[in-house]
């Protein structure tokens, strides 16, 4: 990067923090500092509401998923505007009338302390490993390409965040990420029209899509029923409203978001405005990752685009072996640039039996790309275990770093960390309140003064951050990043909303039969996962279903005598 680039990048991110540490430099004691003191508006909480969702992982990642697989992951999120009207209905007005800082603290009213301790536990383990790998996955894809060391990548992007997170509470991560979603929005637009930009001059956008769909990439609709595929019709619609209903409507995340808004109304209307606009959004950052596929099909992309794993295996006993494969794939994508453009020329045409002519002769070229790709990571894999051999999550920087111009790359690495720093805050600033409120405050003997909790509440804070840090500094992915995520959240989440769809729709049923159901449904979620081939969308489903089928058995039977229950 040159130094403009880097002058646009730190002047960005410093800049933003900065700005919300200044306007949240008086957080108005625990009310304020945990809730936001109920002033922010509903434009403010939608978009960061949207940026909690939208960290680096989605602008890295999500691209490159795109690049290799197309649309279909957009799938994942079709039952999410069904789940937001859900929880505009009935978890809203709930949290607001008992006035909760936290969600967990409805189960304690509704059923007993063990239970809200059990909801608030599954929340920490599952997000305060996600907070790790939040930070961790820009900081292996930037430190990659820049050539910065990881660790103190890993650590400056952490550092920065629960600097401002501490300092200003719920309203700091609120304002800067109305700034940081801005950024976010215009920077992938720029990222979209380099891209077009780029193309051959004889391939028109029109053409780009044309030849886009003819090599299978802009399928957006899967209706297949087979459990095992990951992103379907049907595992979006059901398994994403379940994991839509738990992650908007118990993930404390995201109930802080809305927690804070100034009226009912403001929340709602915070939470809606992401009805509208998700699935949009990700369909178009996903039509980006496909724009970079059709732009690599006219020029030659790198064989492996981690440049830093091949520049290791370079100075092992492989490299003349690798040199040979990045021959043959230069050989294999000059001949499909030249028929990938005459099959733009064809499309054109309009005459059938020529299209499919070429199309199959531009498949056949792909194929072939593929599998010298495939070489490549056996190849990978042999020079050294602790290589990654999956490149997915570097195919977009590595295009803003070649082709973007001064600049504009810096803005766009100023997307990606500013997508780490409002993800990651939102995240810590969850972690910190919950532990504060849901066990310290608890726990500890003797009322004490809002000082004293706020204290407590930065202490708590920072100390998840510390520990997202260390996550980060030890971790090891094996999945494409945006899956990552999206596989810890439903191993999770599906138990965690059972307990709070018995809450509020099971009266019958008392704190031990939801609690003991729901460390069986983890469990068996668990051991499902490790033993069988579902899509994990399922799991959402099948977690939460276990939860309330056998709570409402083991209340009518096991627990049937039970006495009241202490009420927390």
């Amino acid at each position: 990067m040159s130094t403009l680039d880097y002058v646009v990048l730190l002047g960005t991110l410093v800049g933003i923090a900065v700005y919300g540490m200044w306007r949240t430099r008086s957080s108005g004691g625990l009310q304020g500092y945990l809730k936001g003191d109920d002033s922010i508006k509903w434009g403010t909480i939608g978009l960061s509401v949207m940026a909690t969702q939208a960290s680096a992982i989605t602008f890295l990642s999500t691209p490159g998923k795109a690049y290799d697989d197309g649309m279909g992951f957009v799938q994942n999120y079709f039952g999410m505007p069904f789940a937001i009207i859900f929880i505009c209905v009935f978890f809203i007005p709930i949290y607001r009338r008992l006035n909760v800082y936290t969600s967990y603290e409805y189960l304690g009213q509704r059923f007993d302390s063990k239970t809200r301790y059990l909801g608030a536990f599954l929340f920490l383990v599952q997000r305060g490993l996600a907070a790790g790998i939040t930070i961790y996955a820009p900081a292996i894809v930037i430190s990659s390409l820049l050539g910065w060391n990881l660790d103190l990548t890993i650590v400056l992007v952490g550092a920065l965040v629960v600097i401002y997170t501490v300092s200003g509470g719920t309203k700091a991560v609120s304002i800067t990420q109305r700034y940081q979603m801005g950024i976010i929005l215009i920077g992938m637009f720029v990222a979209f029209a380099m891209i077009i930009g780029n193309l051959p001059e004889d391939v028109s956008f029109a053409s780009a899509l044309s030849v886009a769909g003819a090599m299978d990439k802009l399928e957006v609709v899967n209706f297949s029923f087979d459990i095992e595929e990951r992103y379907t019709f049907w595992s979006g619609l059901f398994g994403g409203l379940f994991l839509s209903l738990s992650y908007f409507g118990t993930d404390q995340s995201q109930v802080q978001r809305y927690l804070a808004g100034s009226s009912v109304s403001a929340s709602r209307f915070g939470l809606l405005f992401n009805a509208v606009v998700k699935i949009p959004m990700q369909f178009f950052i996903l039509f980006v990752g496909v724009m970079v596929f059709v732009f690599y099909l006219f020029e030659e992309p790198p064989v492996f685009f981690n440049q830093a794993t091949l520049d290791v295996v370079s100075e092992t006993e492989y490299a003349a072996e690798m040199v040979t494969l990045q021959e043959r794939y230069a050989s294999v994508v000059g001949e499909r640039a030249v028929a990938v453009r005459q099959l733009a020329l064809d499309l054109g045409a309009g005459d059938e039996s020529v299209i499919a002519a070429s199309k199959e002769r531009a498949v056949a070229l792909e194929s072939q790309a593929l599998a010298v790709r495939a070489d490549v990571k056996e190849l990978i894999g042999k020079a050294g275990e602790d290589l990654e051999a999956k490149d997915s999550d570097y195919v977009f920087i590595t295009f803003i770093l070649n082709y973007l111009p001064e600049g504009l790359i810096g803005l766009l690495v100023a997307v990606i960390f500013a997508a780490a720093m409002s993800s990651t805050a939102s995240e810590l600033n969850a972690l910190g309140s919950t532990t504060m409120v849901d066990f310290y405050r608890r726990i500890a003997k003797g009322g004490q003064t809002d000082a004293h909790y706020v204290l407590v509440s930065r202490i708590l804070t920072a100390a998840w951050g510390g520990l997202a840090i260390f996550f980060a500094l030890y971790a090891n992915l094996v999945e494409n990043l945006i899956e990552a995520v999206n596989i810890l959240g439903s191993l999770f989440y599906g138990g965690i909303l059972g307990m709070f769809l018995v809450a509020f729709f099971v009266k019958s049923v008392r704190g031990t039969a939801v609690f003991v159901s729901a460390i069986i449904s983890q469990l068996t979620v668990l051991i499902m996962y490790n033993t069988l081939e579902i899509g994990y969308l399922w799991y959402n489903l099948i977690g939460c279903g276990l939860v309330m089928m056998l709570s409402y058995i083991l209340q009518m039977t096991v627990f049937r005598n039970g006495g009241k229950e202490e009420q927390a």
